[in-house]
This record gives structure tokens, sequence and C-alpha cells, in this order.
């Protein structure tokens, strides 16, 4: 199977060293930096970031600066990364110490009295240190206990990116609570510090206060041991997708194989029939196992046994295969397994290979997110691959191949931490007499737009319209224009206002006005209108990311013919290409003259000279960073001259 992009590493082993007091690279990097009262790490899944805030934590408490340390994850499972763990053996000074009391991860409602009392006695013990609970239990006793309880708190919230700055986020309401009274302390850790929804996970203002810690994907796949490249694949399909899945699908490798939600396009909206059919195409179902509800399948081709992992049955036989993944050790434990929601963010599966994921991901997160389930260290594979199949575009091939390429720009540019999703806009109607010079730069007025007359249709339009454009879209009447089948008018004045008041029957024919105007305003400006629904949904997507057009990078190759479509093959990306796509991304957004660079040009042969390395974007010398900024800044400035 070819790739799209193929990434090598040098796999010097650095990356899983440890130092003197225990640390490996990107830990001891953030521990640098732990007196910070608000320190964001954006690393990617199994670089550490679980006992870089052991570390950091541990010193706090033992310096006084806290007396408390609280840690939220998204969910329960999650939370065995911060489970008792020993320290000192290795030379640091303090063990991590979680009591059985205090692991609030366990089964339970999360909002429950009993966890939430639980954290309440926590917060007034005088000898409790560390508390471990989920994101929703951490909000429902914020609610209970308001924030002046959690002075001199450390709040570690792991997977960052679950925060928002829209005002109805109630974890980032509560961060921001944190952040407004002063005394809280703030350690958040993310793997994919980037929204699919284009809302930033912080304001500018708020973010600007956080000392950040980077380590991208290129710095810890380059010092792992065995893993030494990393593969980027987009194949397109016609039909069904189960009919071309095993184009993609190789039971050679450890596999986790994302199906499509039921809800979109490409599902067969039957997901157990789905999953008989996959399994079919592996080969004969030979028993299954009653203890693990793990599926014994014999492959036709060559007789080979392959264990399958079902999660897409959400029956009660599925908590039997989630204690049995929880429990995995060796290599032959499992081969393949097949999920529809679960098994992306936090799920660790050290031997998986390939993650395949099929349909349109609108999130950039979660492809992020999915790419990490395979990236991991482990001595049974040189090579990880991430595959996304897809249903072919609703598109010229030229077009395809354009948006292909600014796929994996963004894709790219994001396993090295960078934020490439385009600012989230606000809609506001345009007034005759109105003061533009007062206008914020992230609002578009546009003529004609009614006021919410109502707090409720206010509220739609705040908070519901993600949920009704998908709505929308997923309409299999709505669907039918894109062939002209339907005209768009019809659409816009029959269909909308007809979904709009079965998912709201209490608005009133005014009412239903107002959300649908704001409704086709936000898909036109988003470059998502009526015209270009159902399969231009990649084409839209790729168009989502902001600078991505201004990278003046082509990764594509070649376009070769596949299942009566096409897949789009790239040009190898090697560790100089991509530490290219980063100085050009720097680039972009360091402000400086054409003075300045060239004024610091000769500091930064002499930096070079005695610490015979460059200047690195991620220094904790501000003097050092303005360097490699302005080395990334003359770096581009020779790329746009030799481009002509």
């Amino acid at each position: 199977m070819e790739n799209i992009v193929k990434i090598n590493y040098e796999a010097t082993g650095k990356s899983t060293q440890v130092d003197a007091l225990g640390m490996r690279e990107m830990q001891a990097r953030a521990y640098t930096a732990r007196n910070a009262q608000y320190l964001l790490i954006k690393a990617p899944p199994a670089s550490g970031k679980s006992r870089a805030l052991m570390f950091i934590a541990l010193d706090k408490l033992n310096t006084g600066q806290v007396k408390k340390v609280i840690v939220a994850v998204p969910e329960r499972a999650i939370g065995k990364s911060f489970l008792s763990t020993n320290l000192t053996t290795n030379g640091f000074h303090s063990d991590w110490t979680l009591s059985d009391k205090y692991n609030l991860c366990v089964p339970g409602a999360e909002t429950n009295d009993s966890k939430v009392n639980t954290f309440l006695s926590f917060l007034d013990s005088e000898e409790d240190t560390i508390l471990l609970c989920t994101h929703a239990t951490l909000r429902f006793a914020f609610d209970r206990a308001g924030e002046e309880k959690f002075k001199n708190c450390l709040v570690a919230v792991d997977e960052f990116h679950h925060v928002s700055a829209d005002y109805e986020s109630k974890l980032g309401e509560l961060v921001r609570a944190f952040m407004v009274q002063g005394n809280v302390h703030i350690l958040a850790m993310t793997g994919s510090y980037f929204r699919g929804d284009g809302i930033p996970v912080l304001t500018g203002v708020d973010e600007a206060k956080f000392f950040k810690v980077t380590y991208n994907y290129y710095e810890q796949l380059n010092g792992y041991t065995f893993l030494k490249s990393l593969g980027i694949g987009f194949h397109f399909y016609a039909g069904k997708y189960t009919s071309a899945i095993m184009e993609v699908l190789d039971t050679n490798q450890k596999t986790i194989l994302h199906i499509p939600s039921v809800t979109s396009g490409e599902s067969t909206k039957d997901k157990y029939i789905e999953v008989d059919t996959i399994i079919d195409a592996v080969g004969d179902v030979e028993f299954v196992d009653p203890k693990t509800n793990i599926v014994h399948v014999k492959r036709r081709s060559d007789g080979k046994k392959i264990k399958v992992a079902d999660l897409v049955n959400d029956g009660s036989e599925r908590e039997k295969v989630v204690e049995y993944l929880r429990g995995i050790k060796n290599l032959d434990d499992v081969d393949l397994i097949i999920a529809l929601g679960m098994a992306k963010e936090g799920f660790d599966w050290p031997f998986c290979e390939h993650a395949l994921t099929v349909g349109y991901r609108g999130s950039l997160t979660e492809i992020i997110q999915i790419i990490g389930r395979c990236t991991r260290d482990s001595a049974n594979k040189t090579h990880s691959q991430f595959t996304n199949l897809i249903a072919e575009p609703d598109a010229d091939n030229e077009e395809v191949v354009e948006s292909v390429n600014n796929m994996l720009k963004a894709i790219t540019a994001s396993l090295l931490m960078e934020q490439v999703l385009a600012p989230n806009f606000n809609f506001k109607p345009k007034k005759p007499d109105e003061d533009k010079s007062g206008n914020d730069a992230r609002t578009i007025s546009v003529g004609g737009l009614r006021e919410p007359s109502t707090p409720q249709v206010k509220n739609i339009i705040e908070s519901d319209l993600t949920e009704l454009k998908a709505n929308i879209l997923q309409d299999p009447d709505v669907i039918k224009s894109v062939s002209g089948e339907i005209d768009p008018g019809v659409v816009n004045k029959v269909m909308i206002p007809k979904i709009i008041m079965t998912k709201y029957p209490d608005l009133s024919g005014d009412e239903v006005e107002e959300v649908r105007q704001h409704l086709v305003t936000d898909m036109v400006i988003r470059h998502t209108s009526l015209s270009q629904v159902g399969d231009r949904r990649f084409i839209n997507m790729s168009g989502k990311f902001i600078n991505i057009e201004e990278l003046n990078i082509d990764l594509i190759d070649s376009i070769n013919p596949f299942q009566q479509a096409f897949e789009v093959l790239s040009k190898s990306i090697t560790p100089k290409v991509l530490k290219s796509i980063q100085d050009c991304i720097t680039a972009f957004k360091v402000s400086m003259t054409d003075d300045e660079a060239f004024f610091l040009w000769p500091k930064i042969n002499e930096f070079v000279k005695s610490m015979r390395r460059e200047p690195s974007l991620d220094a904790f010398d501000p003097l050092e960073r303005r360097l490699a900024e302005a080395l990334a800044y003359i770096r581009q400035l020779n790329r746009v001259q030799q481009n002509g």
C-alpha cells in the first residue's frame, strides 16, 4: 500500500533515554519550567506527559508553591496513567503516591454525590495532597465548592483541547475563573492543541499567560529506538466502503480500524452488519472466547489465526473486550481492533502499526488523536501508518489533488504542534449607519441579517448551529441537491425551514426565519454552501486551515487508479523537509523586519559556532528564541527568492 506521506527518522533512542533524575527528554524540558504558575505542555501521545506532571507537581508541593494537586482526565480509563508511581529509584526526590480514597476514576457516575463529596472532603483535608478525577467530576465539584476552595491548588487538566474559549464551555469557564482568581496554578497537557470546530482552546489574552513547552512528533519519533518512519495516506473508493476495505486493511499488521459514524454518508446505517462483513472478508470465524469476547478468525488465504476485538457492539459483552484490551502485554494478544467512537483519545496499544479510519473527519484534533494510536515506540515495528479511506469526492481530480496537498500540509503542521485552524467568526447584522472603525476584526457584517428577537433564537445561533448544520447536510433530500435534482432556492426556502421546525417545533415563523438566515450565512461564509454538501466534504474540510495555502510546499507526486476512483501519492518527507515546514510556519508568525533579521545574522553565526547547534525556537532564553525566529525568517526569504 502506497503512502501519501512518508516521514523518516533517525531512531537515535534519545526521546526514551532518561537523565539523572529519571526524566526523558520531554519531561526534562517541561521540568525546567516547573515554577511557572500557568504551564501548557503540548506533546504527542507516549511522550511522557503524565510523568512530567508528576515531577512538576511533586516539586511544587515540596517547595510550598501549592498545597494540593488535582489531576483531571476526560474519561476514567485514562486515569490509569496517573496511579502511584515509584520515582525515587531513578533519582527523583519523591514518589507519586495516590491513595485509593482519592482516586475517583473508578466505576460510578461522574456526577454522583459520593464522588463530589469525596472531592470536597479532599479540599478540606489538612493532610491529603493528591486527587485524581474526571473533567466532569471536577466541574461538578467546582460548582459546589466555588473557586475560593481551590486556593493554593495545582489543577492539572489532561487532554486540554477539551477546554474551549466558547463562553458556554463549562471546563473553559472553570479555567477562566481560576485565572481571574489568581491563586491557583494550572498545568495544561495536550497532544492536539487544535479544534475541529474553529473555536480556540483559549482566548489570545489567556493563552499569553501560559508558559508553553512544546515537544512535537518530529522530536519524539526522531528519538525513538525502533520506530523509524510514519506514513500518511488518503485513499478514495467508489460504492460501499465495505467492498473496498480489504484494499487497505492488511491483517499482517496490528491495526485499529475505526468504522464511520452511523449518521455519516459512508455508513450503511447498520454498524453490526458492517463489522460482520469486515470479519467475513478477513476469514472464517472459528469461535468467540466466552471469557474475553475476542473473535478468533482463520484467514482463508493462508490459514493464519487472527484475533479480533469488536468494540462496536455496545452490548454487555463489550465490557469484557475493554477489560481484555486493558491487560494486553504480549504481541499476539490481539491483531485487529474494530471500533466506532472508542480507542481514539488516550487508548494505549504500543504494538499498533496501522490506524485505519473510514470516512471524512471534520476535526483535525480527531485525526491527530487517531494518528497517535500507532506512533508509540515498540520492538515489533519500524514503520507506522495512518490511512483514511474516503468516498470519492464530487470534484475534478485537480481540485482533489490541491485539497489533499492542503490536508497533508495541515496534518504535518499539526504534528509539529502548530495551530493551523482558521479563526472562528461571529456574524452580526450590518446596519446602514454602522461605524466601521470599531468593528472587531473577527466579526463579519452581513447586510439584511436579522437580529435574534428572542433568547431562544439567540441561544440556537450561538450554541446549536454546528449540530443543526449536521442535520441539514445529512438530510437525504438536501443531498439530492448536489446532483442538481432540486433547485437551490427550494433547499434554502423550503427544506431548511422544515428541518429547523422539526428540530425546534415551538419556534414561530419569524424565529425560524431568523435561525435560517444565520445558518445559511454561516454555511456560505465558511465555504460550506448548499451546493457543496455530500461528497464534497473532503474538499470543504481542507479549506478550514489557516495559512496552509501560503506554505509553498508541494507534497503531491502522482495520481494512480484506485477502486474505480484514484489515490493521490506524494513525495517523501524527510526530517530535513519537516524541519523546513516548521521554519516556514514560524516565518509567517514572526513579527520581524528585513533590517532586524540581517542585523541578527552575524549573531546567529556566532551562536552556531560557539554552541555547535542552531538556536532553538523552544529555548527558554528569549534572546536565543529571537535568533531562531530570525533564522526562520531569513530562510523563508531565501525560499521566496528561489521560487521567483
